[in-house]
């Protein structure tokens, strides 16, 4: 009998709906999606409310993946993509996104989606997506002032996140919590590669450090490259942090005490940032348009 293959980068997908918004009534009703190199989402709201939104993982083709969560946050709404006055198309794959009526940058989307969650005092936004990280600094309204990106190397991405709990054989899931349960904090891997920082952490394990010694210098050394972004952008408080890596209590953790500040929590998904902003500015255009 065939044993089960373990997907150990497999990561948590979710839709949420609110049962007490009634989308009949609503004008008008908006849509944003973005597509990621590694997760797509699509957030719906309603008279400026969210009312739905989904979560998946990204598969080869962006257009699918714009589909596939379109249809999941419109599952069981009653709701059809008929109904939704605008769409808003943002992401890696935001051109392969027909259904779109305007595509806009994810910078642009994160900062005002960041702003939605986590109010107007929001100043300094770090978007850990997968494969890039943003640094984002913007104004009362989610405008963004200034902005960093590192693109060059997964290291510091969800993906290279991806790439250890493979390794390892860790359950993505768990690594945060994993990487914070040693007796001191070793020394990061040395490398910005996550080619040869997969080497590094073999060479370790070989040495015989155990797997959570191996993760916390591997998510020290990821809130070390990303600080290093952070503070060229100029950090502020309210900070927040978006995308999957938000949900790695190891890396937060650490990014928190490379700055001395506390992210501050967002809701009700960090990793729906992007779509939420898309879904915004959705509302804009479509009042624009409109004349209202």
């Amino acid at each position: 009998m065939a044993t089960a293959t373990i997907e150990y980068y497999r990561w948590t997908e979710a839709t949420w709906k609110n049962p007490q918004i009634d989308w009949t009534k609503a004008d008008p009703i908006t849509c944003g999606i973005d597509i990621g190199s590694v997760s797509s989402q699509a957030v719906i709201m309603t008279d400026g409310e969210i009312f739905a939104y989904s979560s998946c993982r990204t598969g080869a083709n962006s257009l699918d993946s714009a589909r596939k969560a379109l249809d999941r946050a419109l599952e069981g709404t009653g709701l059809s993509e008929e109904k939704i006055n605008f769409i808003v198309g943002t992401g890696y794959g935001r051109f392969n996104c027909p259904m779109a009526n305007r595509q806009m940058t994810e910078i642009a989307c994160h900062a005002r989606g960041a702003n939605y969650m986590g109010g107007v005092s929001v100043r300094t936004i770090l978007d850990m997506g997968g494969q890039d990280c943003k640094a984002i600094h913007c104004d009362e309204k989610g405008k963004v002032t200034n902005f960093l990106m590192n693109d060059k190397c997964a290291a510091g991405t969800g993906r290279g996140m991806e790439v250890m709990a493979e390794v390892l054989r860790v359950p993505l899931v768990e690594i945060g919590q994993m990487s914070l349960d040693v007796d001191e904090e070793p020394p990061p891997v040395s490398s910005t590669c996550v080619v040869f920082a997969k080497s590094e952490a073999l060479a370790r394990l070989r040495k015989g450090w155990d797997k959570n010694m191996v993760l916390a210098s591997y998510c020290g050394a990821m809130a070390k490259r990303v600080v290093s972004l952070l503070k060229r952008v100029g950090v502020e408080e309210d900070f927040v942090i978006t995308g999957g890596i938000a949900k790695n209590i190891g890396i937060v953790t650490r990014i928190e005490r490379e700055l001395d500040i506390k992210a501050k929590p967002i809701r009700p998904d960090p990793q729906i940032a992007g779509a939420l902003g898309a879904a915004l500015f959705a509302r804009d255009l479509f009042l624009r348009q409109r004349g209202s």
